[in-house]
């Protein structure tokens, strides 16, 4: 995870100070990008211990289409409260425009027709998951971040790459690169396909100043060897994505520092 490692350095150093939706005040630059083999290793932060159980129920709450922070709740998983309103919802957020992005003509499951075009038509370029809709944007809680993917297949291996328009580097970025990464294992298990990389392309990749000392804590830390992803062998071509289980992933031999707080900006 050197990656993450020298773009938290990139943005400290070149960081330019600009002011925030929130009012927190960040350091920032402007269009960078990482990539991580998944064929060699998972690419989970080990300079600070993250919570796992979070970054799984989360990308599953997606895969449901879920927009109501119950299902998080349930799952003790917290990292969406702040934003949900008094009744759990969030709006049409990630889930709601992954797999039932309204039209006038009925509900489009992008993820779903996604997976078909892998399976029936491998070297397509449209391979993409949007999750910027515009007319809906008004109705979403928080505006999304990561706004687009696309999948990309060659010689058997999927893989992906991802664009987000606003990233924050110590809190959000880790969870977001196991996110996706998780994701590219599930969807090349389901297609019957190896992993290859994930790509994670950064719009606005931010530093937020009440997190310069959590991040130069963590860019003093020695980084540990790589964790394994493990599936499940019952997760295949059959597998419905809204019927995968957390049960089904398990991480193996995660080594890591100690987690390290830093508040977040709603």
């Amino acid at each position: 995870m050197q990656q993450y490692l020298t773009l938290l350095q990139d943005v400290i150093e070149n960081g330019i100070a600009k002011d925030d939706r929130t009012g927190t005040g960040v350091v920032s630059v402007f269009g960078r990008q990482a990539r991580f083999d998944l064929r060699h290793h998972f690419p989970l932060v080990t300079t600070k211990k993250l919570h796992w159980h979070s970054i799984v129920h989360e990308l599953l709450w997606f895969l449901q289409g879920n927009t109501n922070i119950a299902y998080l709740q349930e799952n003790k998983v917290k990292i969406w409260d702040e934003w949900a309103d008094e009744n759990g919802e969030m709006g049409p957020i990630y889930g709601k425009q992954w797999r039932g992005w309204e039209t006038r003509n009925g509900a489009v499951d992008q993820l779903q027709n996604t997976i078909r075009e892998i399976r029936q038509n491998p070297d397509s370029r449209r391979l993409l998951v949007s999750t910027w809709n515009v007319g809906d944007l008004p109705r979403m809680r928080l505006a999304p971040c990561h706004v687009m993917f696309q999948f990309y297949v060659a010689n058997g291996t999927l893989s992906c790459q991802l664009y987000q328009r606003s990233a924050d580097i110590f809190l959000g970025v880790p969870f977001n690169i196991a996110s996706y990464a998780l994701l590219v294992h599930l969807v090349a298990a389901i297609c019957g396909l190896r992993v290859g990389e994930f790509i994670h392309t950064f719009g606005d990749l931010h530093l937020y100043n009440n997190h310069r000392e959590q991040a130069q804590t963590q860019l003093a830390r020695a980084v540990l060897p790589p964790p394994t992803l493990l599936l499940d062998s019952a997760i295949g071509a059959d597998t419905a994505l809204e019927d995968i289980r957390a049960e089904n992933i398990a991480l193996r031999d995660y080594q890591a520092h100690a987690a390290i707080r830093a508040p977040v900006a709603v």
